[in-house]
């Protein structure tokens, strides 16, 4: 399998991740999105919670090329990473299993990514999901979030890819998709949202809400 070699920047190298990457993979992402990601944090998910359903991809991201991680050189800590998958690759064994805290998020994201699809056929190998973006607290603030989105969109380009989606649930990623060429496509309002009648994310609904947002991929 073809993969960008690493590059490193300011100290951070980024690379395609591997089997060894992933128990840190889930740890780093669960840390970041309990703390800081709005609906995640609206609905009380904990780490270990939130660590369960990063495991689910875990298997896959260590072998199919597609996740890209970021490592501090001189420590070899990890500092960031882009779990992404084939976004025609169908939901991994076990989902029905996570919390059921993860209903209300799910149940969001599947209303702007069913918007998306109702429009577009989407076939294996042309489009990547960009899934999770998280950086560790200490790596803030030095665009690694940015460098890994880059380094993702280089590295599906050379197998073949030709466009990316993503949703972005929070105003950090949705700045970070955008400044590098991404567009919204479909949007849901945190604060609107009804759940059984119940308005689950009515805590964060200063944040707006979550949106699907695409771009192509240059050859």
């Amino acid at each position: 399998m073809i993969n960008t070699p690493p590059q490193v920047i300011s100290g951070i190298e980024y690379s395609v991740c591997r089997p060894q990457d992933t128990p840190d993979m889930a740890r780093l992402l669960a840390e970041s999105f309990t703390q800081h990601d709005p609906p995640a944090v609206a609905v009380g998910l904990t780490p270990n919670e939130f660590e369960a359903f990063v495991e689910l991809w875990s298997p896959a991201a260590g072998v199919d090329g597609l996740t890209v991680v970021a490592r501090d050189v001189a420590t070899g800590q990890l500092a960031g990473v882009l779990l992404t998958d084939d976004a025609a690759a169908p939901p991994p064994q076990g989902l029905e299993a996570v919390s059921d805290k993860f209903d209300p998020i799910l149940d969001l994201l599947g209303q702007i990514d069913a918007e998306y699809r109702d429009v577009r056929t989407i076939e294996p190998g042309q489009t990547l999901h960009l899934f999770l973006l998280g950086v560790a607290e200490q790596f803030t603030r030095r665009m690694i979030g940015q460098h890994l989105v880059s380094a993702c969109l280089a590295n599906g380009a050379i197998k073949g890819y030709t466009s990316a989606v993503t949703e972005a649930t929070n105003l950090v990623s949705q700045h970070i998709f955008g400044r590098l060429g991404f567009t919204k496509r479909a949007e849901r309002s945190y604060g609107e949202y009804r759940l059984d009648g119940a308005p689950v994310f009515a805590s964060i609904s200063e944040h707006g809400g979550p949106m699907t947002m695409d771009r192509t991929i240059p050859a």
